[in-house]
């Protein structure tokens, strides 16, 4: 069961010469040594051990699902635009960030991206808890057991397995998404017996903003400015459809069609959902002020239980605590993968290369649910404050990550200026993102940059939330700085980014076509 691949056993010798072994067998090797070995685009562990198991229905729910929770497709088109030409376990940035920018800073990001989904993951069992608080208060100490082991068993069995999972729970999510928008919309109108119209009167009064640590309109701001720092965390998690790139049927085309397509479909479904929410509960109403973590927060739910439909709270609360244990599935698998990815580099231990004959990187799993175990935190300190507090040191290695990639696409177009080669050779491009890469990285740091702003306020210091909001800037410095120094490696000239390489294997190893999708198949806007 362990330590074999289903084409071909990989523990036939000793670590150091299967290594050197797959250096040799690598499909393409690119770019300068740096110090560390040649830097690969795709690696023969990467094509010989994993299993790709994840189909084209597969990836375009996780990524609908993953758009739906962080209401982020915008990104997903700027990440998946260059990650369908060299699907690996890394997810893209890291792999990308070496071969265009240094490697060292795929070292250092490769690692930060590795402690955010680590801590991720107790981080989303913490919050499936509160949720269940919600029915109950008993047995936490047995919830967090049951999801760290469903979580290891689904980590541990083949993607396939994976993939169905996230398939239903993307299915709830977005029937939920479908279910109460049109809930609050009937409210809203009137349809309700007994209840009058809404329309737009809270639109005026009280309006949209409420204030936070001051008055007036600089407190309207950053009331404004809270709310948009703390939805960066449900932005977080995005990443995993690249990462299963690696393990998904044709990934040049199912990795683009995922992204293409999300963009449009979450568009319209984001942006109704927040048409309506701001028109059924004011934003003084003190229902807002739950902080209890459960769906009771929720202003759709305010609005139904004034409507008399009670039943709509369980509904939401159920729906929202898959979504906690689905998030936890993709912070696992993106956490595996991606520390897999680094052992093949040298960047982590050789034990971590070690897979099953099912090609599951089995060591990497049980590595991260042992780390999932400081979930039971929660049982001494309370689950939400614990929650909350994982909660801002992986935010703030979000926006990190979300910088890199932005940084890496500019580096992009500006390799392929300099070496004269037209955006358009590339598998899918488009005209505008090389413009929204730089507002959106100038955004990114600004984000990271005032994520513990309220401790500046005068009288609000707290040592714990400043830490905690700007704790893992430090950390990848110092990897970054540590490993350059440590293995001399230099930043990439333009003329040296290897984007012919990736042009090459692309041509020379073409992926059977997808066939289109025919008769009623068509009637299929999610993933067909």
């Amino acid at each position: 069961m362990f330590g074999k691949s289903l084409r071909r056993p990989i523990w036939t010798g000793s670590e150091d010469d299967i290594e050197a072994k797959a250096i040799t067998e690598s499909n393409v090797q690119v770019g300068p040594e740096q110090g560390h070995g040649v830097v690969q685009i795709v690696d023969s562990h990467e094509e010989n051990d994993l299993s790709r198991s994840l189909s084209q229905r597969h990836i375009q729910m996780i990524a609908l699902a993953g758009a739906i929770d962080s209401l982020s497709a915008l990104y997903n088109l700027h990440s998946g635009k260059y990650q369908h030409y060299s699907p690996s376990p890394d997810p893209f940035f890291v792999r990308h960030a070496e071969l265009l920018v240094d490697p060292s800073l795929g070292f250092a990001i490769g690692w930060n991206v590795v402690y955010g989904t680590y801590l991720s993951v107790p981080s989303e069992i913490s919050a499936a808890v509160v949720l269940i608080e919600f029915w109950t208060d008993k047995y936490a100490a047995l919830w967090i057991t049951l999801f760290i082991i469903v979580a290891f068993l689904v980590g541990i069995i083949v993607v396939r397995v994976y993939g169905e999972v996230e398939f239903f729970f993307a299915t709830l999510k977005i029937l939920l998404v479908a279910g109460i928008t049109i809930m609050g919309l009937v409210i809203d109108l009137g349809g309700v017996p007994g209840q009058q119209r809404i329309g737009f009167r809270y639109w005026n009064n009280p309006g949209p903003f409420v204030e936070y640590l001051a008055s007036g309109s600089w407190g309207s701001f950053l009331g404004f400015w809270a709310v948009m720092n703390n939805a960066v965390y449900s932005f977080a998690g995005v990443e995993s459809l690249s990462v299963a790139a690696a393990e998904t049927k044709n990934p040049r085309q199912n990795i683009p069609k995922a992204c293409k397509r999300v963009f449009a479909r979450v568009s319209v479904m984001y942006i109704l959902s927040v048409l309506i929410v701001g028109m059924l509960v004011p934003s003084n109403d003190p229902s807002l002020d739950d902080e209890s973590g459960t769906a009771a927060q929720s202003p759709f739910v305010t609005a139904a239980a004034r409507a008399g439909i009670s039943v709509v709270l369980s509904i939401i609360n159920a729906v929202v605590l898959t979504s906690a244990w689905s998030a936890a599935n993709q912070s696992l698998l993106a956490g595996t993968r991606i520390l897999y990815g680094l052992a093949i580099k040298k960047q982590a231990p050789k034990i971590f290369l070690r897979t099953t004959k099912w090609g599951i990187p089995f060591v990497c799993v049980i590595l991260q649910t042992l780390v999932a175990t400081l979930a039971y935190m929660g049982l001494s300190n309370g689950a939400l404050t614990v929650f909350y507090w994982l909660l801002d040191l992986t935010a703030c290695g979000t926006l990190i990550s979300w910088s890199v990639i932005l940084f890496n696409h500019i580096r992009l177009h500006q390799a392929l200026k300099k070496q004269g080669i037209s955006s358009q050779e590339l598998p899918w491009s488009n005209w505008w993102t090389p413009y929204s890469s730089r507002v959106a990285l100038v955004a990114c740091i600004m984000f990271l940059l005032t994520g513990g702003f309220s401790v500046f306020v005068e009288g609000n210091w707290d040592t714990a939330t400043f830490i905690s909001s700007y704790l893992d800037i430090p950390i990848v410095i110092i990897a970054y700085v540590g490993w350059k120094l440590f293995k001399k490696t230099k930043i990439l000239s333009l003329d040296d980014i290897p984007i012919q390489n990736a042009l090459k294997k692309i041509r020379e190893k073409l992926e059977e076509r997808i066939s289109l999708a025919r008769g009623w198949q068509r009637l299929n806007i999610l993933w067909g």
